[in-house]
């Protein structure tokens, strides 16, 4: 079982370890030639992790301990800026582009309390994926069934890895169609996206400024919390009082269910099966307008119009430098024009307004994160049209809260030694701390 924001902070502080301790143990994890860490990191920073570490100490030993995070090894994808640091996105175009002049917001946040951040992890290329595969800089290999070698999602890939092979007790990464709770899903973690204007995205290099939003994957409902917290800069709640009796969860049965593997269907439905029993009353309910969003998509997507407009000058000048299965899509947003664009931003506003009339009354949705577990990384390199149709199916459950502008979380609901499978708890904008209360109570259920 991997150890949490909560376990570890108690071990620190009763002495039984210290927050140097963690981060060599991490950094020799990260560093084992025989383990997954060149795939899992586009760069690693021992000595600067290392000096903050051992401040954090010095501080913990004058009775100063500035959050939960206090001397816990972090790490953050390769979209946020570091001072002196090049943010290269998981790219080798930006590889010679100027060092950033400050921290992101969420750097300056986690360093203010008192995270040790240990390196710069892996994604897909720009963020531009829901598979993790990364052709410059290798695919960190799925935990689970290591042996075949199993995408471990995207496009935070390196950031589910890392927590995983406990190389950082918690990541940090974006969501703009389900990065965050994709890579979650696949590698048996709880992730958290929260409402996209929670958390500030100043210094971080943008996919779709419209949907782009940030989050943690971590152990535990209650260490992504606690990170969720930090980055939004609110207090840490001392208590997150979860109950899940007469608690009403909606099931989508449009979309959602399509397609599911054995392995996913079996255990979502087991996993409603243990909700029930613990007093929430599942109702399974149309929500046609689920259906609807390839229509609205005819003429191009947010994030292809969005991605297009930042990248299209790299693009004329350096396309050979993109992965090509990344470049093509990008390119997709060339087609779309401004009246197309102003034309889906109306409509986004009106199909939310018309999902939130459907689900009045319910305090969430439930439905599988993704509809199939993690395929084999060789088959999705050979095949193009295999890698185009499994990033579709990647994509498509969690992508619709994203465009939904609501919140998310992705909880393990797979039996011991089964092929990882997400479980979402999803509410409407805002509702952040009420879905992290439902996903603390439905946490325990599971378990149970």
């Amino acid at each position: 079982m991997l150890p949490t924001i909560e376990s570890l902070a108690a071990d620190l502080a009763t002495r039984r370890t210290s927050s140097v301790e963690l981060t060599r143990a991490a950094l020799a994890r990260a560093s084992d030639p025989a383990g997954e860490g060149a795939r899992v990191f586009t760069r690693l920073d021992a000595e600067p992790a290392l000096a903050q570490a051992a401040a954090s100490d010095a501080l913990r030993g004058a009775g100063l301990v500035r959050s939960p995070l206090e001397g816990l090894p972090v790490s953050v994808k390769d979209l946020f800026d570091i001072a002196g640091q090049t943010t290269r996105a998981g790219s080798v175009l930006l590889r010679e582009a100027p060092a950033a002049a400050r921290h992101a917001t969420v750097v300056d946040r986690l360093l203010a309390a008192g995270a040790v951040i240990v390196g710069r992890t892996n994604m897909t290329e720009f963020a531009y994926s829901g598979l993790g595969l990364n052709p410059h800089h290798g695919t960190p290999r799925n935990p689970w069934d290591r042996a075949t070698g199993r995408i471990p999602g995207g496009s935070s890939s390196g950031a589910a890895v890392c927590v995983s092979d406990g190389m950082a007790v918690v990541a940090v990464g974006s969501d703009t169609g389900g990065s965050v709770r994709i890579p979650s899903a696949l590698c048996g973690l709880t992730g958290f996206k929260p409402t996209a204007r929670r958390v500030p995205t100043a210094g971080v290099l943008p996919l779709s400024t419209t949907l782009d939003s940030i989050g943690p994957l971590a152990a535990s409902v209650r260490s992504c919390a606690i990170v969720d917290a930090v980055l939004a800069g609110e207090a840490v709640p001392c208590s997150m009082p979860g109950d899940l009796q007469d608690v009403r969860l909606a099931v989508p049965i449009d979309v959602v269910l399509n397609d599911l593997d054995d392995s996913v269907a079996a255990a979502f439905e087991a996993a409603c099966q243990r909700l029930a029993r613990a007093g929430a009353r599942i109702r399974r309910i149309a929500v046609p307008e689920f259906a609807e969003l390839p229509a609205l998509f005819a003429k191009g997507t947010l994030p292809a119009a969005e991605a297009f407009a930042w990248h299209r000058g790299h693009i004329e000048r350096h396309a050979a430098a993109y992965d090509p299965r990344v470049v093509s899509r990008i390119q997709l947003g060339a087609r779309i024009s401004a009246a197309d664009y102003i034309d889906l931003l109306a409509a986004r506003q009106r199909w939310i307004a018309a999902v939130h009339t459907r689900v009045a009354g319910f305090d969430a949705l439930l439905m599988p994160t993704v509809p199939q577990i993690a395929p084999r990384i060789e088959t999705l390199v050979a095949d193009e049209a295999a890698y185009f149709r499994a990033n579709a199916l990647m994509l498509r459950n969690p992508s619709l809260i994203n465009f939904l502008d609501g919140c998310a979380l992705s909880l393990p609901c797979h039996a011991p030694g089964q092929a990882p499978v997400g479980l979402t708890l999803a509410g409407l904008g805002g509702s952040d701390a009420r879905i992290l209360a439902l996903g603390l109570a439905a946490e325990a259920a599971l378990a149970a």
